[in-house]
């Protein structure tokens, strides 16, 4: 199965706590992508840096993983996907976090393993696969 990576594992690896580029080895013969919410989630991080150093590190690694992995937009069956785990949440007053959603979504309807060091968050959207490499790392 594929997998949506989450800007929390991508942090992870900016930060030299996880090596991504040995995670995504080990998955060989599955394709590894990025949201485009995870990326204006990481180019926000670098609208945020103050040191200008640190903005252009940052801008670099991002730019970087935004070569490296092909983006899903968001189209109408993740729209469809995002209402329905959207109400099913709020229901049962568990809803997640606005972006989070959407990258929920995004799996839900592209049938793909979210990887995230946020497991709590995305545990509470039922049928969607959660994975950690946080551990692995």
């Amino acid at each position: 199965m594929a997998v949506l990576i989450d800007a929390s594992i991508l942090i992870e690896a900016e930060r030299g706590r996880l090596d991504l580029g040995r995670h995504v080895a080990l998955r060989p013969d599955e394709e590894s992508f990025l949201s485009v919410i995870t990326a204006s989630e990481l180019l926000h991080g670098v609208h945020r840096a103050i040191e200008p150093h640190q903005r252009a590190r940052r801008a670099a690694f991002v730019e970087g993983i935004l070569e490296r992995f092909p983006l899903l937009h968001v189209d109408l069956a993740t729209a469809r996907a995002h209402a329905r785990v959207w109400a099913e949440l709020a229901k049962a007053g568990t809803l997640i976090g606005a972006h989070d959603l959407w990258l929920a979504a995004t799996c839900v309807a592209h049938g793909l393993t979210m990887v995230t060091a946020n497991i709590r968050e995305f545990e509470r959207v039922p049928g969607l696969q959660v994975e950690s490499w946080r551990d692995l790392g």
